[in-house]
């Protein structure tokens, strides 16, 4: 197939292509290089574009002639969408329903969409299964699942096929070590500890010990990008063979304190790690961890890099080359 892979050159979106190209498929990746690189884009066509220039996506979409659509291009920081509602608004729902309106306009009937765990707002029970009320608590998860409410109206409208992928905790790098996180500014746990042990940062900050945990600390579910990918790879074959939309939750289904990752990148870079206690973030909850087994039953889909030091080692991987580039 040829797969239009929106947001291609930012973090998630580059493994994708890379791992689509992997497969045989024909890639062009759409972005705007506003958080993405363009060295990031291994190979295929690249088209420099906004989603909110309907022009630029009919002039994509009439010179590739694309099967199917993967969307990676939201913004994702929490508390930026807090105090900017209306860049994330604009961006990650009315640009993507641009996209959309293109997408039918064009006749292309297949689309995998990048969602989040931010959907569901504050856990009622955990692991989180896909049954879990959703009550979005911050504009970013919010701008999510107005998108996912208006994929469910375009397929009975537009008979739109769909498959909505709800992340957890996107997390290592290639294991090649050609592709990492590149994200400026970083807000994510994993890559920050590893500035703090390559001496990029001079501490990182942990916010809270007093939650209702084993240490105190708080608990993520970690998936490789690997493994992020390859179930989007699943969900798109699925999809183009079946025609039936769906929704999925993506993690290890098993949760890591704030405090274990910081023991595992102390063992795994052998760098003793400066760490600054501070209090509790508004709005964290104390375990975010998610069920994912409709997707391992339904896509046959199985992490293959789901241990926590195997994570933290490709990661390390990829800051040792930018602390090499930095030099």
């Amino acid at each position: 197939m040829k797969i239009m892979v929106v947001g291609g050159a930012g973090y998630i979106g580059s493994h994708m292509v890379k791992m689509l190209l992997e497969a045989k498929h024909e890639v062009v990746t759409f972005d705007n290089l506003s958080a993405g690189f363009r060295d990031s884009v291994l190979g295929g066509d690249f088209v420099e574009g906004d989603l909110c220039s309907r022009a630029a996506l009919d002039a994509c979409f009439v010179a590739h002639r694309p099967d199917a659509v993967m969307h990676f291009a939201s913004f994702i920081q929490v508390g930026e969408s807090v105090r900017r509602p209306d860049k994330y608004y604009f961006n990650n729902f009315s640009n993507t329903l641009n996209l959309l309106d293109a997408m039918i306009a064009h006749k292309v009937r297949h689309f995998i969409f990048s969602s989040t765990a931010a959907i569901f707002g504050e856990p009622q029970y955990v692991p989180i299964d896909e049954l879990h009320p959703t009550n979005p608590l911050n504009p970013y998860g919010k701008s999510k699942w107005m998108v996912e409410q208006a994929l469910a109206d375009y397929e009975h409208a537009f008979g739109l096929k769909y498959v909505c992928l709800r992340y957890f905790n996107a997390a290592g790098a290639d294991p090649s070590g050609l592709l990492g996180e590149r994200h400026e500014p970083e807000t994510h746990l994993i890559p920050l500890i590893l500035r703090a042990a390559s001496g990029r940062l001079p501490h990182i900050q942990v916010f809270g010990r007093d939650y209702d945990t084993p240490d105190g600390t708080c608990v993520r579910d970690y998936i490789h990008i690997v493994d992020l990918c390859a179930a989007h790879l699943l969900a798109l074959n699925q999809l183009v063979q079946n025609e039936q939309s769906s929704h999925f939750n993506l993690g290890n289904g098993a949760g890591f304190s704030v405090q274990q990752v910081i023991d595992a990148a102390e063992r795994v870079t052998g760098s003793k790690i400066k760490v600054l206690d501070g209090a509790r973030r508004a709005g964290d909850p104390a375990r975010l961890v998610a069920d994912s087994s409709k997707a391992r039953l339904a896509l046959g889909w199985t992490p293959r890099y789901a241990d926590l030091e195997t994570i933290i080692g490709d990661a390390w991987r990829w800051e040792r080359k930018m602390l090499d580039k930095a030099d």
